[in-house]
């Protein structure tokens, strides 16, 4: 009798795990659960193994390209723009950028008709995007714009870059878009003056968790009080809220003053008439490229780190790859003298520039050094740049199946938009 209960007990327990299992991936109860369970996962994970204690120390291999690198640096310092306005003090910018209809904009502006949209979980470009697309007339929603820009939302896709968010736009919606670095913000106001709300990509320091990436909607201005209105999936009540100018020229600088708008193609020129020069991608990088390195020698701290990080990133843009890899190997050196609890350890997680730096420099081992330590930090297998890249370095040093592996990897997780399908073509691999 006493066999037959206990078994009777275990077949409960195990029917009663099945029923949590099933219960756990319906779509309602795993759309509330999931994000509760996922961050218990990565506090225990972080608990044993802190990310900020992860450091990343390239390799000393640089001498034969030292002279270059150095020659490169001077030349952009010589040649850069003039010196750009600081973008964290609160008072109204002027605008480094000319305007070909230079027309005065009002003291302030509200832009109306945004359908605003609490984020699922790590879903903040899908849902910023959609609440942009709102003003717009665009019916859809956050569910539609994820399907396109994380297909791999189950594995918990971390990042979505802006010119994937272009794609989306411009394939799978009658408007368009476009996105840029260096950004200001007086180029913000006379944006949303002119009727254009504005995604823009940032860093985000909450209250609950470590720095992280994020993207807000700018739909307002108000210079009598120094503040936008924004509209935020994430920490926002669901309407435009303000933020101080300061703040979000801080936190914007973390990534590269990087910005998206969508319009009406029938409004094209005038979106490039209010760009001005940076109407054109390689002079936008070229300022932007300035821009950092003027941030680089009168910031401190953090916000130095991100000047640098951003430095490469637009170098890279510029094929500058040799310049790019120099302000990367300074970006992380400055991390590790970061206190720990400054540190942004998820950076990697959103920005691939180093990548490419070192990849196109010959560095093809601290590749694969950066994308392990960048692996290190993050819960589940994603992260398709990072496999992408790491891919191609393999198989440059001779590590065919290692290569074929990370670039499977990265083309699962997004055949949208990563080239890892046309890299395993030229390996010669069968791909879906």
């Amino acid at each position: 009798m006493r066999k037959q209960n206990v078994a009777i007990f275990a077949l409960g327990i195990a029917f009663l795990c099945l029923l949590a299992g099933v219960a756990y991936n319906l779509p309602p109860v795993h759309e509330r659960l999931a994000w509760r369970v996922d961050n218990l996962r990565v506090e225990v994970r972080r608990y044993f193994n802190p990310p900020e204690q992860v450091l990343f120390t390239p390799q000393e291999e640089q001498e034969q390209i030292g002279a270059i690198v150095q020659a490169t640096l001077t030349a952009h310092a010589l040649s850069s723009v003039a010196t750009p306005l600081p973008v964290q003090t609160e008072t109204p910018l002027a605008s480094p950028i000319p305007s070909l209809t230079p027309t005065p904009i009002p003291a302030s502006a509200s832009l109306t008709g945004i359908r605003h949209e609490y984020q699922k979980f790590n879903n903040c470009a899908p849902a910023t995007l959609s609440m942009v697309l709102s003003y717009w007339g665009w019916q859809g929603d956050q569910y539609a714009t994820r399907t396109y820009l994380r297909p791999a939302f189950e594995q918990d896709d971390k990042n979505v870059n802006p010119f994937e968010i272009v794609d989306f736009v411009q394939q799978q919606t009658a408007f368009d878009a476009l996105w840029r670095v260096g950004g200001d913000l007086n180029l913000l106001k006379r944006l949303v003056a002119a009727g254009f709300p504005v995604l823009i990509e940032k860093g985000l320091d909450p209250h609950d968790d470590s720095w992280l990436g994020h993207y807000q909607a700018i739909s307002g201005y108000d210079d009598a009080n120094s503040q936008f209105l924004v509209y935020d999936s994430y920490e926002g009540p669901p309407n435009a809220y303000p933020v101080p100018y300061s703040v979000i020229g801080q936190f914007w600088r973390h990534f590269n003053f990087a910005y998206v708008v969508v319009y009406p193609p029938e409004r094209a020129a005038e979106v490039h008439s209010i760009l001005g020069t940076h109407s054109d991608p390689q002079a936008n990088f070229d300022y932007a490229a300035g821009l950092a390195l003027v941030e680089s020698g009168t910031l401190t701290g953090r916000e130095q780190f991100f000047a640098w990080f951003n430095r490469g990133a637009n170098l890279v843009h510029l094929q500058d790859y040799a310049g790019a890899a120099q302000a990367y190997d300074s970006a992380f050196s400055l991390y590790a003298a970061l206190p720990e609890g400054d540190r942004p350890w998820r950076l990697l997680w959103y920005l691939d520039g180093p990548y490419a730096a070192y990849y196109h420099t010959g560095r093809y081992q601290d590749v694969v050094n950066l994308a392990g330590t960048t692996l290190l930090n993050v819960d589940k297998p994603v992260l398709e740049e990072t496999y992408y890249w790491r891919g191609k370095a393999k198989a440059t040093l001779g590590d065919q199946a290692g290569a074929i592996e990370d670039l499977r990897r990265a083309y699962a997780l997004n055949p949208n938009s990563t080239p890892a399908g046309e890299e395993l073509i030229r390996l010669g691999v069968q791909i879906p």
